[in-house]
């Protein structure tokens, strides 16, 4: 029996995308996305939010350049990548766990989603490509979009 490891995740960026350089010369990326959950109380009518953050970490080259670019603080994107969790130890020498949301090198995609209209940065989508591990580039999703509805 096979199985499959993906994470699909549409959120917005809670602070600019981290950029590191590894001693062997590889970039990668680190970003955290917030995804959130209403729903309204059946009892006492309240509507109710919970909002959950996930770690991201883009280790393909091609991506890491596009969240360099263009992703900022706030913007909604949509990603797909692998759950890892990674064992580490704090100071005191106890065993510690992260999970996170990992993009590498052959898998993954970025598509951004974030307009004007949105909240984004400003920036109209139609500038801005989407990537994926597979090096193809799309259209942006406002290309995606027939905004020339008959009424």
């Amino acid at each position: 029996m096979s199985s499959v490891n993906k994470a699909v995740l549409i959120g917005h960026c809670g602070k600019d995308p981290e950029i590191k350089t590894l001693q062997s010369g590889a970039r990668l990326a680190n970003l955290t996305l917030a995804t959130a959950e209403r729903w309204t109380d059946k009892q006492t009518g309240e509507k109710r939010e919970r909002v959950e953050w996930h770690r991201i970490t883009i280790f393909n080259e091609r991506l890491v350049d596009l969240a360099e670019k263009y992703i900022r603080k706030g913007d909604k994107i949509y990603l797909e990548g692998m759950i890892e969790t990674r064992k580490w130890q704090d100071q005191s020498g106890q065993d510690r766990y992260s999970t996170e949301i990992v993009l590498k090198a052959f898998r993954g995609e970025i598509v951004l989603l974030s307009n004007k209209r949105d909240g984004g940065d400003g920036q109209d989508t139609r500038d801005r490509p989407v990537a994926t591990s597979q090096g193809s580039s799309a259209p942006a999703a406002a290309e995606l979009v027939d905004d020339e509805i008959p009424w």
